[in-house]
């Protein structure tokens, strides 16, 4: 009993509101509050175009303040009302005047300022029919709905979306090099989008009616708006995810993971847009030539593009290991962490290893060539003669090989300096023979050195 008292007051009050709204539009006086309360009146028929063309015309005319006031209207009419058709022609109203007004209008900015202050809550949404039998049912379709516009909302209108889509055009190879990072600045817009266009569809198909909602003609003329919207959605996605898809490989590791979860959940979200257009399709929502057709990302094609992707990673992760480890044990990081003392932590055996490589590549300073005279012994030779010998220069620069060649010698040396062409010598002397004289004969065979 109290449930009929309560459902026969509410259409009471509404059914007033209405009249005096006509009532005072009678003498020529019009207000937004007026328009908006005559739009939604508390019966079945839709909402009529002539009251959105009038709220468009006033936008027109005075855009500075017509916006908050239709903002202020909207959130007194929505959230004061108990009647499910005043508060789903309010939906409608709503959502019609975001697909019919430009991004560039302070209209959104309005009711984003009235969802804040917290004057319009859209979600979640506080609605709860008092005018209905079946009153789940229409509450569960209303707060759907509210959370499918409170999206759209923070997303830019699905027409500038689809213009706004940042197509990526065949361009030469030496341009695609040069715009290589607006590309990929590009792609991380796209990457951004697409989440949330995946969301919209979410919250298009959580608009499915149940039970007495679904046979309802006010509900049917809202899932026809609902369904175009997740029209356009679904557009905008399909030709948004081509262009991620031919430029994955190209993609940062964090993007190429997020652009494969995004491709991952499409394949999910296809199979329930599907079956929600077919019931749409039997339930007479839209004509059938409307609904697109969806494609069907098959399970084979989602873990044949995730094992692509984790080997083309873990190649690019052990070419990045071993190039490392060449650099860490090269020679000449060997040497150079050793000379600037920063060997810290170092394989000692390495550094041995490599030290003992290098010395028996390197040449002796000094060799020794065996002469003709076998009586000779170089072994005999002491630490003066090898002085001496260290300070020769003039003979060895002025011959061919580095060699200096005497018939009288009893033995020769080679010098082996890699420093004596590019460093001058200062010991440097002019050209001086000394004879010395073994012993007191003068028969002794004399040899000669030349001492530069």
């Amino acid at each position: 009993m109290q449930k009929r008292i309560r459902q026969v007051f509410t259409s009471i009050r509404e059914h007033t509101r209405v009249s005096y709204a006509k009532i005072a539009t009678i003498g020529g006086y019009c207000d937004i509050d007026l328009i908006v309360v005559k739009a939604t009146p508390p019966d079945d028929t839709p909402v009529p175009d002539k009251y959105v063309h009038e709220l468009l015309k006033i936008f027109f005319i005075s855009p500075c303040s017509s916006h908050r006031a239709f903002a202020l209207s909207f959130t007194r009419r929505f959230t004061g009302t108990h009647s499910w058709r005043v508060a789903l022609k309010c939906l409608i109203l709503l959502h019609r005047l975001l697909r019919s007004l430009p991004n560039d209008t302070p209209f959104r900015a309005e009711l984003m300022w009235a969802r804040t202050n917290g004057r319009l809550s859209l979600y979640p949404c506080n609605f709860r029919d008092r005018s209905s039998s079946a009153s789940e049912d229409y509450t569960s379709f209303v707060r759907s709905y509210a959370r499918l516009l409170d999206e759209a909302l923070d997303c830019v209108s699905l027409d500038e979306q689809v213009r706004e889509t940042l197509y990526l055009e065949d361009e030469d190879e030496e341009e695609q090099e040069e715009d290589l990072q607006h590309k990929m600045q590009q792609l991380g817009r796209i990457i951004e989008i697409l989440p949330q266009l995946q969301s919209l569809i979410d919250r298009v198909i959580e608009c499915w009616p149940g039970g007495s909602a679904s046979r309802n003609i006010l509900v049917e003329s809202a899932m026809k708006h609902v369904i175009r919207h997740g029209f356009a959605c679904h557009a905008a996605f399909r030709r948004e995810i081509v262009v991620v898809l031919e430029n994955l490989i190209q993609l940062p590791y964090r993007n190429c993971v997020a652009a494969f979860g995004i491709y991952k959940k499409a394949a999910v979200q296809a199979d329930h847009l599907s079956g929600f257009h077919e019931w749409c399709k039997c339930m007479g929502y839209c004509g059938p030539y409307e609904y697109p057709f969806i494609d069907r990302i098959p399970g084979i094609q989602i873990r044949a593009l995730e094992t692509f992707l984790n080997g083309m990673w873990q190649l690019t992760d052990e070419s990045s290991n071993s190039s490392a480890t060449n650099v860490e044990h090269s020679p000449a990081s060997i040497s150079g962490d050793k000379r600037a003392g920063i060997g810290e932590g170092f394989d000692e055996q390495v550094v041995v290893k490599e030290e003992k490589e290098i010395e028996a590549l390197e040449p002796l300073l000094i060799q020794w060539e065996d002469s003709d005279d076998e009586n000779y012994n170089t072994s005999s030779a002491g630490w003066e003669d090898l002085l001496e010998a260290s300070i020769c220069g003039d003979s060895w620069l002025g011959s061919r090989n580095g060699k200096y060649e005497k018939a009288n010698i009893g033995w020769e040396m080679q010098l082996y300096s890699p420093h004596l062409l590019q460093i001058a010598n200062p010991f440097q002397q002019d050209m001086q023979k000394t004879n010395f004289y073994c012993g007191s004969c003068p028969n002794t065979p004399i040899i000669t050195w030349e001492l530069l």
